[in-house]
């Protein structure tokens, strides 16, 4: 003989809420990530560029960018490079790729037949399409 007691607490009843801590835990650690990673993909070389009025263009995943200093020394990405090895240099960074925009920031006190100099030898290196970078300034100043 088997007996069977039913207790009014069989039933589970249905929980409606959301558990959002494992949520929160996901996003703390995707916000560290990306606050981490954010300065390392930024160009550290200190110059004092000039400032510009035009229209604010999209910026490309991977830019490369080629920096002529106030000593007239330049720079590839975060890395100090000579002159004559400038196309090397830019070969290796595009991948071989001559089509790529290449773009070309100067210290504001650097002589424009210095910077014509740096523009030359990307042309002369193969790299046609040169862009020319500066600080956004308000109209009218």
């Amino acid at each position: 003989m088997a007996i069977r007691l039913k207790h009014a607490s069989d039933d589970l009843a249905e929980n409606h809420e959301i558990n959002v801590t494992p949520f929160i835990d996901v996003m703390l650690v995707l916000l560290i990530i990306f606050m981490v990673a954010a300065p390392l993909a930024t160009v550290d070389v200190p110059v004092d560029l000039p400032a510009s009025t035009a229209e604010q263009q999209p910026r490309p995943q991977k830019p490369i960018i080629v920096t002529l200093k106030q000593d007239l020394s330049l720079a590839l990405g975060n890395d100090m490079i000579a002159r004559d090895a400038l196309g090397a240099a830019l070969d290796g960074a595009a991948g071989g790729d001559k089509t790529q925009r290449i773009f070309l920031r100067a210290d504001k006190s650097v002589d424009y037949g210095d910077l014509m100099n740096v523009m030359n030898d990307l042309r002369a290196a193969g790299y046609l399409k040169v862009a020319l970078l500066g600080l956004e300034a308000m109209p009218g100043r």
